[in-house]
């Protein structure tokens, strides 16, 4: 008996903590909290009715059917906990993988309805306006249902895309399992607005449902002197609650609607983006094919087409000499594990002239510009997809045989569609190289918000005057020679911060000796002892 009055005191405790704290607190963990302790009361009167023990009224009521106006959130994984008719489950929301991301486009589901996974498991992949990427897990379960399949497309963020169990004995009890279960129920407005004079069967229809109106006292209070039927008004708030600016705007609709009345519906289905018609084919024009856009391409079409008429350009080009950076890339390779490249070269120099000149390795974010110590050095790729831009993250920090290690192994990643968020999201300097193309100049799109990208051409063999022979018969030598043209924000960066720029990025590649100032490791070792 003893024992069972200690017990009690400490359930009571608890129970009266959770009212202090506010039985209507707007969290998660607040129905799980409540369940456990029903769980706890229900247990404590069960000992003490054995025991003759008499326990405070507290103890009787039942937490499970206290109100609460708990809002669905959702975990750092996209993961919603939903109570329901069904056994305990959880469903996976679309999860947020770029900070741009507004929806995303299934493209391969690599578990069926009835696999387990374990953490690190790949469920399936998401297409997202930056890449493809995996949709990982971080914990063991079942997967019981597919919401969206395999091809579906523009799924808004954090909107359901499948459940998951603990156990697989679960999974046929949501064999039947439907979308509109798992979604909020917010999509019962637009069908409200053909109703005319029928406010009483709307609270009706209600009832039948089950269904519970929430509704804030300035609202209800609010909707009373205007005389507005509630039931007509779509609730923005917590759990689709009808707030007072919810009745306002119903209001101002319905002002704006009066004269319009007849012609109600046709506006509405107007709105919806209908796919351009197919051109006729007319005789004597060549055979086409329309080619679908990727919500990747379309994403990126979009930025580009913003960036260029919304970021002020302009350009700075240099012509370097690229000899001595040859010859040492040629020695470098007898020594380096990995095979390095006269681009990986090409992005030292440039990281190091991004720390002389810190103007340049800068980004508009608005309402200020932020100045980065180190240089993420983002690397352009072209891939299956189209043209994305990986990060090769402390590239001043870092040696050339390093950063050509981690080049190689992002550009590997890009063209499999396995790169992380992380991997390509972000950066504070671009470098962008077409030299394998033969091309004798790019100039490029800057990547908002950083505030500059290098376009990078060929190495070209060129018949230079030799100032040295100025005198002789023979004034001219023959020089390998590359182009390096600058695209700069304006509101970043001015016209002498740009030429400020090349002529440091210029003077590392003409002298790669003077890298050897902030490499490391194996390179600086080797340039040493053969005394570049």
């Amino acid at each position: 008996t003893a024992t069972t009055e200690i017990y009690t005191q400490a359930f009571v405790g608890s129970v009266r903590c959770v009212q202090e704290t506010g039985i209507n607190a707007e969290y998660m963990g607040l129905l799980q909290r409540k369940r456990m302790i029903s769980r706890l009361m229900y247990v404590a009167r069960l000992v003490a009715a054995r025991s003759n023990v008499a326990l405070p009224s507290v103890c009787s009521r039942s937490f499970l059917t206290a109100r609460t106006y708990a809002p669905r959130m959702t975990n750092i994984c996209g993961q919603m906990r939903r109570f329901s008719a069904y056994p305990s489950h959880k469903v996976l929301a679309m999860p947020n993988l770029s900070p741009t991301m507004t929806k995303g486009t299934i493209s391969k589901w690599y578990k069926k309805e009835g696999d387990s996974f374990a953490p690190g498991d790949v469920l399936c992949d998401v297409e997202t306006d930056k890449a493809t990427v995996g949709f990982e897990m971080i914990e063991n379960g079942v997967l019981a249902k597919v919401l969206c399949p395999t091809g579906s497309k523009d799924v808004p963020l954090f909107a359901p895309v499948a459940v998951i169990v603990d156990n697989a004995s679960d999974v046929a009890a949501f064999q039947n399992f439907k979308i509109e279960e798992a979604a909020p129920a917010k999509a019962k407005a637009p069908e409200k607005k053909v109703e005319e004079k029928k406010p009483e069967p709307k609270p009706e229809a209600k009832a039948a449902t089950g269904e519970r109106s929430l509704v804030s006292p300035s609202a209800k209070k609010f909707a009373a002197e205007h005389k507005i039927d509630l039931a007509l008004v779509k609730g923005t708030g917590p759990r689709g609650r009808i707030l007072k600016e919810d009745v306002q705007a119903y209001i101002d609709s319905s002002k704006k609607a009066e004269p319009a009345k007849p012609a109600a519906e046709k506006p509405v289905e107007a709105k919806k983006p209908t796919p351009p018609k197919p051109v006729a084919a007319l005789p004597g024009l060549p055979e086409f094919l329309d080619i679908e856009l990727t919500n990747y391409k379309r994403v990126a079409a979009e930025r580009l087409t913003e960036a260029k008429q919304t970021v002020p350009h302009f350009y700075v080009s240099v012509d370097c000499e690229v000899d001595k950076l040859l010859e040492l890339r040629e020695k470098l390779n007898k020594a380096s594990k990995s095979k390095i490249s006269i681009n990986d070269l090409l992005v030292k120099a440039a990281a190091l002239a991004c720390r002389k000149v810190p103007d340049a390795n800068a980004a508009w974010m608005g309402t200020f510009i932020r100045r980065y110590k180190d240089v993420d050095m983002c690397v352009a790729v072209q891939t299956p997809n189209g043209l994305i831009a990986p990060i090769v993250p402390r590239a001043n920090l870092k040696g050339v045989e390093q950063i050509a290690l981690d080049t190689k192994a992002i550009i590997e990643k890009a063209k499999a569609n396995k790169l992380k968020p992380e991997e390509f999201i972000g950066g504070t300097f671009t470098i962008s190289n077409a030299g394998m193309f033969g091309i004798s100049q790019l100039i490029s799109i800057v990547n908002p918000p950083q505030a500059c990208i290098l376009g990078v051409s060929q190495v070209e063999k060129m018949l230079l005057v030799d100032e040295s022979k100025i005198k002789t018969d023979q004034p001219w030598r023959i020089a390998s020679r590359l182009t390096g043209t600058l695209s700069c924000d304006h509101r970043v960066v001015d016209g002498a911060v740009a030429s400020e720029w090349t002529k440091e990025f210029k003077k590392l590649v003409e002298n790669p000796n003077l890298m050897m100032l902030q490499m490391n490791s194996l390179e600086q070792i080797f340039l040493s002892l053969i005394h570049i």
